[in-house]
């Protein structure tokens, strides 16, 4: 059981050089069998190890990552934390999720670094003033947070927006959620990771798995490049990569594209922007915020080809470093620091998958699109629910691969059936 972090265990190691710390957490080999076997050792399959052991008491479970726990999607984002969805389902499994966020560094005795510094979207016509506001009002009227800024406000909180009478992208004001923010994401793994290794769970590294195979309708073992793995139930939780795992698994074809997104840095500045700015308009997407190091964190829409590649390329970095310039003018001579890609498993209708599937002993974790950090802890709560009572919760009942039969589409944007616009 790893120690729990204090200031008294910060003072006393600091004493001894440092030298008495345990590890994080093991470096277990395999066990041949486990009563649940999560595939991903991201953000999501973490959480859902930790809830598993924590509230539901499944005494053996392992996440199999084929890497190294983080170095996936789970660092590769912009760690912005939101709640301000509108359509049932979506709007209290994201509040959910914000929610926990309030209180993960406390529930992990792990400084995950949550910062609620407020997400502002700018609004740039009279139209996007209405739209916005019904999904503001929505949220006040279920419990969250939401404000409306006119021109003034905004200008006061946040000076040196592109105000300009002939800017590109005229402003209006912004909707703004106070609540939100951003959290470190590599802490945010490590915590995770640290408190379902201290419960129990066996964080499997290195451990890609090459090959499935079936009993008739269930899964009877996974083949790694660690050994044979067999699971009472196992559960994907690989985002990007989920439709290899798919067809691993002989099941076909699923309503997801992989597309890659790129995310941006900046050299350090000092302090210039203390909120998420964010604005979408005339095709274009662009989210912003300041790091605790000074660099600016930016991002914007998904390269528009299907690709596994976690690197960036220059039309994007043309794209975005617009969109920066576009609404922030004093970004102009700042230098890009670094950008990659994460690899994005994007749902035909912009929401997720956590459900059953054709499998009697498989589960669903996938179609993040552009939610999957924010939705962490949430995703995590509601699978392991999910995993353990072998049915849906009632947030995440339509949230199933069926549901375009049904023609319940869970679209927030109204983008119609392309993964490529649900930004």
């Amino acid at each position: 059981m790893a120690s729990r972090y204090s200031m008294w265990s910060v003072f006393r190691n600091g004493l001894s050089g440092q030298q008495h710390w345990d590890r994080v957490w093991r470096d277990p080999e395999p066990a041949s069998h486990y009563d649940v076997v999560i595939v991903g050792g991201g953000l999501h399959g973490l959480a859902t190890a930790y809830y598993l052991k924590k509230m539901h008491g499944i005494r053996r479970v392992a996440v199999l990552e084929k890497g190294w726990i983080g170095g996936g999607n789970a660092g590769r984002n912009t760690t912005i934390v939101r709640s301000n969805y509108r359509l049932p389902g979506n709007r209290e499994f994201y509040e959910h999720s914000l929610s926990l966020w309030e209180n993960l560094s406390h529930e992990l005795n792990y400084n995950v670094m949550f910062s609620q510094r407020g997400h502002v979207t700018v609004l740039h016509s009279p139209g996007a003033i209405d739209t916005f506001s019904r999904t503001y009002n929505t949220l006040r009227m279920t419990g969250s947070d939401g404000e409306f800024w006119d021109l003034d406000t905004l200008k006061k909180n946040i000076p040196h927006l592109n105000y300009a009478a002939d800017a590109r992208f005229p402003i209006y004001g912004a909707t703004v959620q106070p609540r939100a923010g951003t959290a470190r994401h590599d802490a945010v793994v490590w915590g995770y990771a640290r408190a379902a290794d201290a419960l129990g769970v066996d964080l499997i590294q290195n451990c890609e798995v090459t090959g499935i195979t079936r009993d008739a309708d269930r899964i009877a073992s996974l083949q790694t490049s660690r050994g044979v793995i067999t699971g009472d139930k196992t559960a994907f939780a690989v985002a990007g990569h989920t439709s290899q795992l798919w067809h691993m698994a002989g099941l076909g074809g699923l309503p997801i594209e992989s597309h890659k997104l790129q995310a941006f840095v900046s050299e350090p500045l000092k302090p210039l922007l203390d909120h998420v700015v964010a604005f979408s308009v005339g095709g274009g997407l662009f989210y912003v915020s300041q790091s605790d190091k000074g660099g600016m964190v930016f991002g914007g829409d998904l390269d528009w080809y299907k690709s596994y590649a976690q690197r960036g390329n220059l039309p994007m970095v043309q794209n975005v470093a617009e969109c920066a310039t576009a609404l922030l003018p004093c970004l102009g001579r700042v230098r890009l620091l670094r950008h990659w890609a994460g690899v994005m498993d994007m749902s035909m209708d912009g929401s997720f998958f956590i459900c059953k599937t054709p499998l009697s002993n498989l589960y669903l974790n996938a179609g993040w699109n552009y939610g999957g950090f924010k939705a962490s802890p949430a995703s995590g709560w509601y699978f392991a629910d999910l995993i353990a009572n072998d049915r849906p919760h009632d947030v995440i009942r339509h949230h199933d691969l069926q549901r375009f039969a049904r023609g319940y589409i869970i679209d927030e944007r109204g983008a119609g059936a392309d993964p490529k616009l649900h930004g």
